[in-house]
């Protein structure tokens, strides 16, 4: 699943492409892709401008200047492509946009998870899926204050926890198993276990990882792809996550892959100890 750094990347590639054309039409060939009704939100799309593609945690934000905004998330395979080239729509594209200069926004997936839905713009905030977010890594609200409360409520494991996005937001699989990693803290340690200062670890090593993995274009590991059609590097710069039998980079250690709260989970037994 596209996490915090390739979803804010593939919003400044959008950005970069879309912001300011005006669409001209819209065809929408898998219908629940739309929450909501689908012939409401192809009337109230057509003829709008996008004034800016903004992101809050894994979800876009495609704001039009009729005073609603598409809030989209690329769940596990969705992705976006600009293109003039018809070759460029095929039978996973669900979503197509054909905007003012001949080109087309075109919304792919494969499993056909992601989902799109309009809302007004200056009620975001009462959005259910945008009200339930937790503070994001990066932004002033990602906080030692914020974030202790929400995690020290838990009793379950703390990898379980901060994939929970009602306690902090934009982190998944991947980058919490590094997050974890960095700050020595085992994935099945029970979050109420943490300390401040583990808790404070959390919160850089995660505002460190989302900087270098926005910086690196996103992790490629699976599909995921920026609204260019480049893959992203930071899978190059992963310590843990999909290492499993190989050494860790900082003990030699044979990296392990357990699964936690059902989830494959990476971590190195030497460095990492349940608390």
């Amino acid at each position: 699943m596209p996490e915090m750094p390739e979803v804010e990347t593939v919003k400044r590639g959008l950005n970069a492409q879309v912001k300011g054309r005006k669409i001209m039409h819209v065809e929408i060939r898998y219908q629940n892709l739309i929450t909501g009704d689908v012939e409401q939100f192809i009337e109230f799309v057509t003829g709008s401008t996008i004034t800016d593609v903004g992101r809050r945690a894994k979800f876009l934000l495609i704001h039009l200047d009729n005073g609603y905004t598409i809030i989209s998330h690329l769940r596990m395979e969705g992705r976006y492509r600009v293109s003039a080239d018809p070759a460029a729509i095929d039978k996973h594209s669900h979503a197509i946009f054909t905007l003012d200069n001949g080109q087309k926004m075109i919304y792919n997936d494969v499993r056909k998870f992601g989902r799109m839905q309009l809302w007004p713009t200056d009620d975001l905030q009462n959005n259910k899926s945008i009200q339930k977010l937790g503070p994001e890594p990066l932004s002033s609200e990602f906080t030692f204050k914020n974030l202790k409360p929400r995690i020290m409520r838990h009793r379950k494991d703390i990898k379980t926890v901060l994939l929970d996005q009602s306690v902090m937001s934009g982190l998944g699989n991947i980058y919490v198993d590094e997050v974890l990693w960095k700050v020595k803290i085992h994935p099945e340690t029970p979050a109420n276990h943490l300390t401040d200062e583990n808790i404070q670890a959390i919160i850089e090593a995660s505002n460190e990882e989302m900087k270098m993995g926005i910086e690196s274009g996103g992790s490629t590991v699976r599909s995921y792809v920026d609204a260019t059609g480049h893959t992203g590097h930071m899978q190059d710069r992963l310590k843990v996550y999909g290492k499993e039998g190989t050494p860790c980079p900082r003990c030699g250690t044979e990296i392990k892959k357990i699964k936690v709260g059902g989830r494959g989970t990476h971590f190195c037994p030497y460095c990492q100890v349940v608390q």
